[in-house]
C-alpha cells in the first residue's frame, strides 16, 4: 500500500515535503485537505492538525523535515544529504525560526497592526535574505555548489516572501538570491509537485 500524504498545495511545509518525496521517487496517495475543514482521518493520524502528514505502514511523520529526511534515506540519487550538518542546521534554524515569524508579519500586516512593515522588511533582510545573498554570491547553492535538501527546505518560504509584494521584492538588492529562486521556480521538480488536486473528503 502506498504511503498516504495529507497536504495543502500552497503550504510551504507541505511543499518541501512533496518535493523530497518526488525527488526520492516515492509514490504516495495524495490527499489534498481544506484548512477550514480538516478531515477526521488526518486528525486521528496526527492531533497536531497541520500539514504535511505522512502515514506509513509502521509510523506517522507529521513534521516536514522528518518527511524530507525519511524520503532521502530511501533514495538520494543526487546526494542531497551530503552536506555539512552544522551549516545545514544553522540555515534551517534561521529559516524555520525567526524568518518564518517575520514572513508571517510581512504577509499579514493587518494581524500585526502594532508593527511597522518597513521594520519587518528590514529585519527579514538583515536576518535571512542578506546572509543568503552573501552565501549565494560565493556558491551556487546554500551549502556549496550542489543542490541539497537545505535549498529545497528553504525555497518555499523565500518563494512565499517574494510573492507578498513582487514589485518590492524586485527592488531588493538580492541578485544571487533571485537567480537561485528563479532556478527553483523553473525546476521540473517544483512544477511536478504543484499540480492541483480536488479536496479529499473522509
Amino acid at each position: 500500500m502506498k504511503p498516504i500524504l495529507y497536504s495543502y498545495r500552497r503550504c510551504p511545509y507541505a511543499m518541501r515535503a512533496r518535493m523530497a518525496l518526488k525527488y526520492a521517487g516515492i509514490e504516495v496517495e495524495h490527499r489534498e485537505i481544506e484548512l477550514r475543514n480538516k478531515p477526521q482521518a488526518m486528525l486521528l493520524a496526527s492531533a497536531k492538525g497541520t500539514v504535511p502528514v505522512l502515514c506509513l505502514d509502521d509510523a506517522v511523520l507529521d513534521q516536514s523535515l522528518d518527511i524530507m529526511h525519511w524520503a532521502i534515506e530511501q533514495s538520494d540519487p543526487d546526494g542531497w544529504k551530503d552536506v555539512d550538518d552544522v551549516i545545514a542546521q544553522a540555515w534551517i534554524e534561521k529559516n524555520d525560526g525567526q524568518f518564518k515569524t517575520l514572513l508571517d508579519q510581512y504577509k499579514y500586516p493587518n494581524r500585526f497592526p502594532e508593527l511597522d512593515p518597513e521594520v519587518v522588511l528590514d529585519e527579514a533582510l538583515e536576518r535571512m535574505l542578506l546572509p543568503m545573498e552573501g552565501s549565494l554570491q560565493g556558491s551556487q547553492y546554500l551549502t556549496g555548489n550542489r543542490l541539497s535538501w537545505v535549498d529545497i527546505a528553504i525555497f518555499p518560504f523565500i518563494r512565499q516572501f517574494s510573492m507578498v509584494d513582487a514589485k518590492q521584492f524586485e527592488r531588493l538588492p538580492l541578485p544571487a538570491t533571485k537567480r537561485w529562486l528563479a532556478q527553483q521556480l523553473e525546476s521540473e521538480l517544483f512544477n511536478a509537485v504543484m499540480q492541483k488536486y480536488p479536496v479529499w473528503l473522509d
